[in-house]
């Protein structure tokens, strides 16, 4: 008969399912250049028990590893522009406090809604435009204040429904000021590190992190970072754009789930609770 582990300590089984995590993190980095919430947060969830915030907390911790791994291999590459970066990241910086006094005003159930109709005009828009690999970031006055504009949306996206990284800084580099899709990809990961670090050290300060897994994620994401890199550079542009919109349904997906099963759980606690909510937020 096997011995238990002790308590604190994760089971060999649990350990290797949190490495798995961030495994198909890391690739998901390189590949989309995305942080891997996507993944982290449900699988935190479902292996380690926890609750949604401990897990999205512990995710933003694995995505400082992540995203800084997926930079570097992007780097290597020639694919990163810095002057894209500073210029998103001031806008992202004004539309987050933005997007959180939206929260606190916008009904709870229209949330969900906003992001799955932002998404949906990204995968049309992408439709619009053949994407594109060798295109190199040029800098004039409209096209920086597009850059503003995608950091904004991404930072008002991030305050009002807890997104707003890879999933839309990465079309709208493309979109807005025509960058190629491996420029966008890792340009997006630079952007999200200070974003993450900063999150991590508040939620470091509230104890609402489990460092030790998130450090154990990111460890998993080392490895596979520069596969999911090299498997972007491998795709055309065409094909990883349609795999970029696959990424996207998915995402809408998840979100839609996760509404549906909230609504189910506040119908069985508290009856009517909901609507008296979303009548005082009108």
């Amino acid at each position: 008969m096997s011995t238990p582990a002790p308590a604190g300590r994760p089971s060999a089984r649990t350990t290797l399912l949190v490495l798995t995590t961030g495994l198909a993190a890391g690739f998901l980095a390189g590949l989309f250049g995305v942080g891997g919430g996507l993944i982290i947060v449900p699988a935190l969830m479902t292996v380690l028990d926890m609750d949604q915030r401990r897990a999205a907390a512990t995710s933003l911790a694995a995505i400082v590893v992540t995203a800084a791994v997926g930079t570097i291999s992007y780097a290597q590459r020639g694919e990163v522009s810095l002057a894209a970066f500073a210029i998103v990241s001031v806008g992202s910086l004004a539309g987050a406090p933005l997007g959180t006094r939206l929260l606190r005003r916008l009904p709870h159930r229209v949330l969900p809604w906003v992001f799955v109709g932002f998404t949906l005009i990204v995968i049309v828009s992408q439709q619009l435009r053949s994407p594109v690999r060798e295109a190199a970031l040029i800098l004039d006055p409209l096209r920086a204040v597009g850059l503003v504009a995608v950091g904004l949306v991404a930072g008002i996206l991030a305050g009002l429904v807890g997104v707003g990284g890879g999933g839309v800084i990465v079309p709208g580099l493309q979109l807005a000021v025509g960058v190629g899709d491996l420029l966008a990809r890792g340009t997006s990961l630079l952007i999200m590190i200070p974003t993450a670090a900063a999150g991590t050290w508040s939620n470091l300060r509230h104890g609402t992190v489990d460092l030790r897994v998130g450090l154990l994620v990111g460890a998993a994401a080392v490895v596979a970072a520069p596969l999911g890199t090299r498997a972007a550079a491998a795709l055309s542009p065409a094909a990883g754009n349609v795999l970029f919109n696959v990424f996207l349904v998915c995402v809408v997906l998840n979100m839609l789930l996760k509404e549906r099963a909230r609504l189910r759980r506040q119908a069985r606690e508290a009856p009517g609770e909901d609507s008296a909510d979303e009548q005082a937020g009108a």
